[in-house]
């Protein structure tokens, strides 16, 4: 395992997070020890979690392991939440308001057995709550201990300045969880220039895409079987037929498929290495549903891309925006390149 510290603060964390999104759901509570026993004896020391995960039974599964370890074993721990959306069945609860990320917080330290996270992330902007409010709840959480950092979570480029620019001086803003991998770069228009602008470290989540780039899926026949897109093929932002109709979705598993055949290594690797290797990225979020997946994603810190490798995947994965004001000519007129 490899270490670093996220964003500008001090906090070290290990290069990959463990997510727990699957656990309740798609992963049972035996299996999902295991990945925590797995994860924690390579080395790693992020945990990363939600209150929606499951409906709150991810955080309790993770609560049941950590009640299990000894002090020590905990102390090494980075625990992450992250808060938002309604758990429960009123949808009226939810969003960033003070009232509600208060109950969402302490929900989620009552599921975990913990008295305080090492970091809490609103979830996602709310559009209704002043961001004065949700900082202010932020700031008081940190004064009062129940969290020592705050992040942030599928924020849009200029969110996270405004965010940023608010809590100056005031607590640590230090993470952004987007959505980032070979087959979504486009954040890397707005989203990680803010957040290395601002010092936040990213945590992508989905880095796979969600079997795609780990070679589950052909274009010659729809998934079946126990994967994710198998049951259910139009899952989200990965559904089969969003993505098979993009050549450049083939383009990338082409290249991805090759890159991995010269080094030996699965698909999967080479993307989560990739991806670890961009400067924005502090820690890559994985989402293993089994033991075998988790094992064979620990493997892609031992795995090291060269120039020609990085330049064949960023080729092939370019989402080739207009030249205007992403593209060739944009990029050239913010440079200072001397003629």
């Amino acid at each position: 395992m490899k270490y670093t510290t996220l964003g500008r603060s001090g906090l070290a964390v290990s290069t990959l997070t463990l997510g727990t999104m699957t656990f309740g759901s798609e992963t049972e509570a035996e299996e999902a020890h295991a990945q925590l026993d797995q994860y924690t004896a390579a080395g790693g020391t992020m945990l990363e979690t939600a209150d929606v995960y499951s409906g709150g039974h991810a955080e309790e599964i993770v609560g049941e392991w950590l009640r299990g370890q000894s002090n020590a074993a905990r102390d090494r721990l980075v625990i992450a939440g992250k808060g938002r959306f309604p758990v429960g069945v009123d949808a009226r609860d939810s969003g960033t308001s003070r009232r509600h990320l208060r109950r969402a917080l302490e929900g989620t330290l009552g599921r975990l057995g913990v008295d305080h996270l090492d970091l809490y992330q609103v979830h996602s902007w709310d559009p209704v709550t002043p961001l004065d409010e949700t900082l202010g709840f932020l700031d008081s959480a940190v004064q009062s201990g129940k969290i020592s950092y705050a992040g942030l979570s599928n924020f849009l480029g200029w969110q996270i300045a405004q965010a940023a620019s608010n809590v100056r001086g005031r607590f640590p803003l230090i993470s952004m969880q987007p959505q980032y991998n070979l087959l979504a770069r486009e954040v890397e228009w707005e989203i990680l220039p803010a957040c290395e602008a601002n010092g936040l470290g990213v945590l992508p989540w989905s880095p796979l895409g969600g079997g795609w780039l780990a070679g589950k899926y052909s274009q010659e026949s729809r998934p079946s079987g126990a994967t994710r897109l198998g049951e259910d093929p139009e899952r989200g932002v990965e559904a089969y037929d969003l993505r098979s109709g993009e050549p450049r979705t083939w383009r990338v598993l082409e290249a991805l498929q090759g890159i991995a055949e010269a080094h030996g290594q699965s698909m999967s690797r080479i993307a989560l290495a990739w991806l670890s290797a961009q400067p924005a990225v502090s820690s890559v979020i994985l989402g293993a549903r089994t033991t075998r997946q988790l094992a064979d994603n620990l493997g892609s810190v031992e795995v090291m891309l060269s120039a020609e490798d990085l330049a064949t995947l960023d080729r092939a994965s370019d989402p080739e925006p207009s030249a205007w004001p992403y593209g060739a000519a944009g990029r050239e007129q913010r440079s200072r390149a001397l003629a």
